[in-house]
Order: structure tokens, then sequence, then C-alpha cells
């Protein structure tokens, strides 16, 4: 398996597939860069280079006790970007993927980026706060970590139904995608899943927002439980210059596995553009 070794130490797998222009892809949480599969596979397809990474901590990846925040999640995914020398690359980040692909640009600027591409992501702040009226309390973070330190097996178990959005009438329940979610979940390190909740969650990404200046597009279904697309994607994308908002109704966070030949078509419109 083919690995970045970090600055701290730390192995971050990667799978780095074809030779055309590099779609970089990062993962949402507690998942890794499997949950890319019908996207990475339909771009190969079409003559692009399609690369994943499993977050510090996740899948593949090593399980370090410290890092566990966006500042070093950017800078890991700055780490693959520079070790494979990428040059006008796409950045595509689903939910907690999508901030650290916001934080990356913050910290690192777009020299090696061409297009960003943020589908259900957390910006700019999921937590509720004075300032971010319609975020969401502290509470529903604090019931999160506490499934995973209790009983995280089950507690993935339940989450994937909403995550789908397998919850709401006349859904199409696959028992494969759930397990494939506990799967996955239960690969990473519980430490630093523990800790990315707080990442994901009370993470600013407002000024890395504002510092954008290439082509941006914003997928995000209107039916997300996850990250409730009002108080992410709808004000995310007021703050990006040159940005397009695509919201799909009645859908949910886990789009990239619901709804994969929408969002592909969506994806290769948007490369080609």
């Amino acid at each position: 398996m083919s690995y970045v070794t970090t600055k701290d130490g730390t192995q971050i797998y990667y799978k780095d597939w074809g030779t055309g222009k590099p779609v970089v892809f990062s993962h949402g949480w507690p998942l890794d860069a499997d949950a890319w599969d019908p996207q990475m596979l339909f771009l190969l397809q079409h003559g692009w280079r399609v690369i994943a990474h499993d977050r510090r901590g996740h899948g593949r990846s090593s399980q370090p006790a410290e890092g566990n925040e966006m500042d070093t999640f950017a800078d890991d995914l700055a780490a693959v970007i520079e070790s494979l020398d990428l040059k006008g690359a796409t950045l595509v980040g689903h939910s907690t993927g999508g901030g650290e692909v916001t934080r990356y640009v913050g910290r690192h600027g777009t020299k090696r980026v061409a297009k960003v591409v943020l589908i259900g992501a957390v910006p700019p702040l999921m937590l509720k706060t004075e300032a971010n009226p319609g975020g969401l309390p502290i509470e529903v973070f604090d019931n999160i970590r506490a499934g995973v330190a209790a009983n995280r097996s089950q507690f993935f178990k339940d989450l994937a139904v909403p995550f789908y959005g397998y919850n709401r009438p006349g859904a199409k329940i696959s028992q494969g995608v759930i397990d494939s979610f506990w799967g996955i979940g239960m690969l990473g390190g519980i430490k630093s899943e523990y800790d990315c909740i707080k990442a994901f969650s009370e993470t600013d990404f407002t000024e890395d927002l504002k510092k954008f200046n290439v082509p941006t597009l914003f997928i995000h279904g209107d039916d997300d439980q996850i990250v409730p697309i009002g108080a992410s994607a709808a004000m995310a994308s007021k703050l990006v210059k040159n940005s397009t908002l695509k919201v799909y109704a009645g859908e949910s966070h886990g789009i990239c596995t619901t709804q994969p030949d929408r969002v592909n078509a969506d994806l290769l419109a948007f490369l080609e553009d």
C-alpha cells in the first residue's frame, strides 16, 4: 500500500489511479477513502487521475493520539499533494473532508489547485454560537461524543440510517451500505474519531472561505440531517466568489453513495467546464 509520512511521523495511506488531470478527494467522518469508490471509478473511466487518502486515525492510516484537528488534517492533505507533486488539481471534499479542503486553501493557498468541490460540507461553522445562531447546539455534538465513547459499534450502525436518509418514507434502504459504513467506521481509531468530532463541529472556516480564488461548486441535499444546509452550504457559498450552489431536493447527507449517477455527472460537467 502507498503511504506519505508526515512531519510528525504519521503515515497517511492514499490511493492514486490514472494519468489524467488530478482530482483529490477528502472523505467524511467516520469514513475513509473507500467512501469515494463510485466517484473515483467513474472519473477514472473518463480519463481523470483520481487520488484519495485516509485521514489520520481513519481507515488504513496511522492512529496518532495527537494532531486530530483541522490545521493538521489540512497539512496532511498538503503532504499528499506535495509528495505527488500535483498541479492544477481539483479538490473534492465531503462533510468533514469539505472542512479539510477549506482549511487547506486557507493555510496553503491555491497554487496547486484549479477548482474546488464541497459536497455536504461542514463550513462555515456547524456549532451554534452568538455569531452563528443557525448552527447546532453543543449538546448535539456532546451526544455524538457520548455515543462513540460508550458503544461506537452500535452508534455507527444507528448513525448510518439518518446519514443516508434511510429513516425517510419511501427510502430504498441498502443493508450493504449500512454494513460498509459500520465496517469503515470501526476500522478507524476511537481516539482520532472522538477528537475529530470537535474538529468538524467547532472549527470556524469563515476566513478560509474568503481566501478562495478558484471556481468552486457546492453540492448539498436539502434534507441533510447531519449537516443541515441552512447553516452550511447556503452560507458558505455566499462567502466564496465565483461559486455555484447545487441543491439536491429531498436528498440526504450521503448523496455520493445514494445518488452516485447525479453526483458523478455534476462533477464531470464541472471538471470539464
